[in-house]
This record gives C-alpha cells, sequence and structure tokens, in this order.
C-alpha cells in the first residue's frame, strides 16, 4: 500500500510539472509580457494562416512542419522569453513543451490562441496585398547593377532577421560596390518557384546578369564581401 501511495505521489509531481511547463497566459497577461519589448513572439501556424492575420512583429515558424520548425528555432535566443500562440492554443501549447525540453527557460502559451485574441478585439496585423515581381521585373533587377545580390527573406522569418544587420553592415563596407534586390518570400511566389528558392533567405550573387553563387541560411558577413568582391 505504501509503495502504492508513494507512486500516486511521484506521478503526481510529475504532472503537476507538466502542467507548469506548458501553464497558458491569458490574453490579458500574453499582450502585458509582449508591450515589454524583451520577449520574442512566434506563431506556429502554418504560413498560409500567417498571412491572413497574425499579431504584430510575431515570427513564423510552422509547428506542422517539423524540419522547418526545428530549423527557423534554431536562430531563437534561449535566454530570452518566447510567447508563442496559433489558432487555438493547441499547437502551441505543444510547441511550448517542446521548447521548454531543448533547453528554452522561459516560454508562455496563449490559452485559446488567436481566437480568444480576436474574441477580446485585439488588434491583427493582416499581409497587405499587392502585386507580385513578374520574371520580367526580376529580370531587370539582376541587370540593375554589374554586381547584384538578391536577398529571398521575408520579416516573419527568424533567419532573415538574423540576417537583417549583416546586409546593412554589408551596404556600409561596400558603398557602391553592388546593388542589392530584396523578393519577398511571403508573397513573390512565382519568382521564389522561377528561381528554385523553396527555403527562406536565400542569396544569389550576379554578375552582369549571370548567376556565380548561391547560399540557402544564415551567411557570415565575411564570405559575403568575399563572394561580392570576386
Amino acid at each position: 500500500m505504501k509503495k502504492y501511495f508513494s507512486c500516486i505521489l511521484l506521478f503526481s509531481i510529475l504532472c503537476m510539472g507538466c502542467s507548469n511547463a506548458q501553464d497558458g497566459l491569458t490574453v490579458a497577461a500574453f499582450e502585458k509580457r509582449m508591450l515589454t519589448g524583451n520577449a520574442q513572439l512566434l506563431d506556429v501556424r502554418t504560413a498560409g494562416e500567417f498571412q491572413s492575420g497574425h499579431l504584430k512583429n510575431a515570427l513564423q515558424a510552422d509547428w506542422l512542419n517539423k524540419e522547418q520548425f526545428t530549423d527557423r528555432i534554431s536562430y531563437l535566443d534561449k535566454n530570452k522569453p518566447i510567447l508563442v500562440y496559433c489558432a487555438s492554443g493547441v499547437r502551441s501549447a505543444s510547441a511550448a513543451k517542446w521548447l521548454l525540453a531543448k533547453g528554452f527557460t522561459d516560454v508562455k502559451n496563449l490559452n485559446g490562441g488567436l481566437t480568444s485574441w480576436k474574441l477580446d478585439n485585439k488588434p491583427v496585423d493582416a499581409e497587405v496585398e499587392g502585386a507580385q515581381m513578374t520574371a520580367e521585373t526580376y529580370s531587370s533587377l539582376i541587370l540593375s547593377g554589374d554586381v547584384v545580390l538578391v536577398d529571398f527573406g521575408a520579416e516573419w522569418c527568424p533567419p532573415c532577421k538574423k540576417m537583417e544587420p549583416v546586409l546593412q553592415q554589408l551596404q556600409k563596407e561596400l558603398p557602391n560596390k553592388f546593388q542589392l534586390v530584396k523578393v519577398d518570400g511571403g508573397l513573390d511566389i512565382d519568382v521564389m518557384k522561377a528561381q528554385n528558392v523553396s527555403a527562406i533567405p536565400v542569396f544569389i550573387i550576379y554578375k552582369k546578369g549571370i548567376e556565380i553563387w548561391r547560399k540557402q541560411g544564415i551567411v557570415e558577413l565575411e564570405v559575403l564581401k568575399a563572394k561580392l568582391s570576386q
């Protein structure tokens, strides 16, 4: 009997720990944490769901696409809080548990997800609809200078955000040495397909309109400088 009660006690403690790990926040508490400005905001829905409406400044990593999710999460800071949400709170609860198991120290889920957020009349950003870049436009852009660096990225992509200061520094260190062209990975789908870009970020260097180098993922500043100077 004593052994039986010991097992029950141990099970209760473990369950309590799991519950704490997945404790969600109300809309009000989640918003309060957002407004501190020091948390990483993560949308774990699909790209299509994200584009239909998302929280301001959110990054996106599809929990249902494990390869993409694992890759994008690798660019987040484990020592900074993460606020995670999905449509109803189910996927994000699973994602929060996974993140905690991977060493992220402060992960909070939005109870009820974006549905609860909307029911509380909180603001949601939507992708601004606009004309896609055409193949003709892309062709003209890669001829806009002797050396052109094309950045396939998006504001909601974690590794793309990591590359922003690198590209800014690159422009400072190599002024007038190359043209920077940006392709929106969430909008310019036809160009993405035509250039065989399936994951972002991707960087392509053209010289006189001819592709001489491409790389998917994070690229160091010195590597970009070397490739542009060849």
